[in-house]
């Protein structure tokens, strides 16, 4: 049995599986920010480590990361 690997950022779920519901990225996979942007994929670790940031599944079954706003 193989060990899965897991994302800082999606956890056990497969960052392909994991599009991006805001912003600039919308529609990009977590894996793609990952591979294209660096910076901001430790942005997303850095935010889901804050708490601010969340994956929901949608009725299309799709995984849907999400980053809240707050006001300070």
């Amino acid at each position: 049995m193989a060990l899965q690997e897991v994302s800082p950022l999606t956890g056990i779920i497969a960052e392909e599986d994991v599009v991006l519901d805001f912003g600039e990225h919308e529609g990009k996979s977590v894996l793609e920010v990952q591979d294209t942007l660096p910076d901001y994929y430790d942005y997303l670790i850095t935010k889901k480590s804050d708490g601010q940031c969340t994956i929901r599944r949608t009725r299309d079954k799709c995984f849907r990361l999400y980053v809240s706003r707050t006001l300070n």
